[in-house]
């Protein structure tokens, strides 16, 4: 169990981003009327505000925010109070040049949009520090304060020539000496061999981005660049209001933030939750388990949602009555401690004035969207602390590493889409079907805890990696491997042979890696008869050494090969899936698999119905999430009775869950 998210709130925060300095002072008389209307308790502040905070270099003006702040509170409000550095005013864009982003051939961007700022340059840096300084010393010690939220949405790539310089300060630490870059690079190919520091550029679009090393090592190095930018705002802010918890909003598996790394430096995760409205719900039940595992387990914070469409992807659904809710609980089931939005209230103009907001241009709150965040918010106040603080007791593990993603996209070959992301997201996908917890790890994770370890095309083999697998094996676990798997080492330099330090605990080795064309398929044979599966993309062809055959392909010259494979290593088992399998095959392997190591489901559902579990002081709360449009019946455990935390009742039994329904069960044990 863990506390809450800050002791002074501990239950669910309802809100979100509430953009005040758009509107008029009318207007916010307004706003905190229907907050109190809304249940809308912890509105967050202060995002995009620069300008109406620092109108020029030297005047400053936060009356306009000491009154909203005042007024929010006075009304019962809490509030997060975000840091306004995602967006630069033009002032400063204009004095200050060095400050705007560069695009990839080193040309720099004109002012405007957001996150258009150089992380590398002295005076944006300058300016980030003074702002979150000036506002932790006025703000730090409000009543309502309950989190600083730094900066949005970090993201994006510079390439101007303060930001190449500083890479090349940063290959020296990292490396020593030039020889040491070429070689981890492997710069003889194609003669690219660097004599001087001078020669190291970013990999611009029309120059050199074809070594490896160079490509991962930049995005390191602008990671480490943002996260820098954070940490200036997030320590000029822990001086002067040292005990508020400090944050900034995530992007799920956004591709150029090692978020693992940036998560070890933020007091709490949170992040920005937008699936398109056809997603898979075991797709969104994955990214809140990437960023509840990003603290090892520890709660996060949903920091943004839309309560009804967003307005940037090609066609931007309404979503249906009951999904608000369906996912908001969605996201409690798998670990959130909030329940929060973007926006309040629409803007008028600008280019998100037709994203979904709690109050829309109506203004009107008998409108469908404002009734379900109000009934919602009500719903969450009388759930009160029952979820805060709870674990997930997950005994299988399924491995992500934003390292190794970058170096899978880099990699010319075997096939141009490799679809790392969607290969995780399918083998979790397959425990999550079964309603078993999932615990999503990462290369530097604690393996002692679990049953089942799966690392879908871990390709990129960090030190150490392979020794923490042999020991969790060695121990009694299973582990699975996948096609693509221990091919190259940190800096993107080919192991000598396939799967490399993984090859000892798998009992294989990889001969040749055949390609297939979209629609082309081979099978999985199983070798005791028992059934026969597609499988494509990439086939490794594997020569085994200790492993058993548990399946062949089915075709092509290398029929009848090994393409599962099992290596008792220790006291436990290892398997390797040498090709990309059809999701019939992935639930009956973990099926047996999970059967075997003897994890349990939460509870057996209908197709559809999620049964997700959390533990609290003792007890089970179990959530059933009905992600069907229609009506099912689910049958409760026999014998068991279960206090239901929304309605009050007791059940038991059969139930019946309306489309998009959810109920939380409470056992105690």
């Amino acid at each position: 169990m863990y506390g809450p998210i800050n002791p002074k709130a501990p239950f669910i925060w309802h809100g979100g981003d509430y953009n005040p300095e758009q509107w008029p002072p009318e207007v916010w008389v307004e706003d905190v009327r229907l907050m109190q209307e809304a249940h809308y308790n912890v509105p967050t502040v202060g995002v995009f505000s620069w300008v109406s905070l620092q109108p020029d270099e030297h005047t400053w003006d936060f009356e306009w925010l000491d009154r909203v702040l005042e007024m929010l509170h006075a009304s019962g409000r809490y509030f997060v109070l975000a840091t306004p550095t995602a967006a630069q005013p033009a002032w400063m864009s204009q004095r200050y040049p060095d400050v705007l982003r560069a695009d990839n051939t080193g040309r720099r961007h004109h002012h405007g949009r957001r996150v258009n700022y150089c992380p590398n340059s002295p005076n944006y840096r300058r300016f980030i520090r003074e702002v979150a300084s000036r506002l932790a010393q006025r703000y730090g010690g409000h009543p309502g304060l309950l989190a600083w939220h730094v900066s949005n949405e970090y993201g994006g790539t510079c390439m101007c020539e303060v930001c190449a310089e500083a890479f090349r300060a940063w290959l020296r630490r990292r490396y020593g000496s030039l020889e040491e870059v070429n070689r981890s690079w492997w710069t003889r190919f194609w003669g690219h061999t660097y004599t001087d520091w001078s020669q190291i550029t970013p990999p611009y679009a029309n120059g050199e981005n074809l070594t490896h090393g160079l490509t991962i090592d930049y995005k390191r190095f602008q990671s480490e660049a943002m996260l820098e930018c954070f940490k200036i705002e997030r320590d000029a802010i822990r001086e002067h209001s040292p005990d508020v918890p400090v944050t900034t909003n995530l992007m799920g598996t956004y591709p150029l933030l090692d978020y693992r790394e940036w998560a070890k430096e933020m007091d709490v995760v949170s992040w920005d939750c937008y699936p398109w409205p056809t997603a898979d719900p075991g797709d969104i039940a994955f990214l809140h388990d990437l960023n509840r595992g990003l603290k090892d387990g520890r709660p996060f914070i949903l920091m943004e949602q839309t309560p009804s469409s967003q307005n940037w992807q090609p066609v931007n659904q309404l979503k249906r009555p009951g999904v608000l809710r369906l996912w908001s609980y969605l996201a409690v089931a798998h670990g959130a401690e909030t329940v929060m939005y973007f926006q309040w209230r629409r803007g008028r103009g600008g280019c998100e004035k037709f994203h979904g907001a709690v109050v829309e241009h109506h203004g009107r709150t008998d409108a469908r969207v404002f009734r379900e965040v109000s009934e919602l918010g009500a719903e969450l106040e009388r759930l009160g602390d029952a979820t805060i603080g709870a674990a997930t007791p997950a005994r299988v593990a399924v491995m992500f590493d934003w390292n190794n993603w970058w170096a899978i996209d880099d990699a010319v070959g075997p096939v141009r889409e490799k679809r790392y992301v969607e290969t995780v997201r399918q083998h979790y996908r397959a425990i999550w079907r079964k309603n078993v917890p999932v615990d999503v790890v990462f290369s530097d994770s604690d393996l002692s805890r679990y049953d089942l370890v799966i690392a879908p095309m871990l390709y990129m083999v960090k030190p150490g990696v392979a020794e923490r697998i042999e020991g969790f094996v060695r121990g009694g676990g299973v582990f699975v491997a996948t096609q693509f798997s221990g091919v190259a080492d940190e800096h993107d330099l080919a192991f000598e042979g396939y799967p490399g330090p993984l090859r000892r605990v798998l009992g294989i080795w990889v001969e040749e890696i055949d390609a297939l064309y979209e629609g082309q398929v081979n099978h999985i044979v199983m070798a005791d008869g028992t059934g026969t599966y597609e499988c494509g993309r990439m086939c490794d062809i594997v020569r085994t050494e200790t492993a058993r055959v548990v399946a062949t392909y089915g075709e092509d010259f290398y029929a009848g090969t090994p393409v599962v494979t099992e290596n008792r290593f220790g006291e436990g088992r290892a398997y390797y899936i040498a090709s990309h399998p059809e999701d019939r095959f992935l639930d009956e392997f973990y099926g047996l698999l999970l059967l075997e190591q003897g994890v349990q489901p939460v509870m057996e559902t209908p197709a559809g119905v999620e049964a997700a579990l959390r533990e609290k002081d003792g007890a089970r709360l179990v959530f059933l999430l009905n992600h069907n449009p229609e009506e099912v019946t689910v049958r409760l455990p026999e014998g068991e009775a279960f206090l239901e935390l929304l309605s009050g009742e007791e059940l038991r039994g059969e139930i019946v869950m309306a489309a998009y329904d959810v109920r939380i069960l409470r056992a105690d044990a």
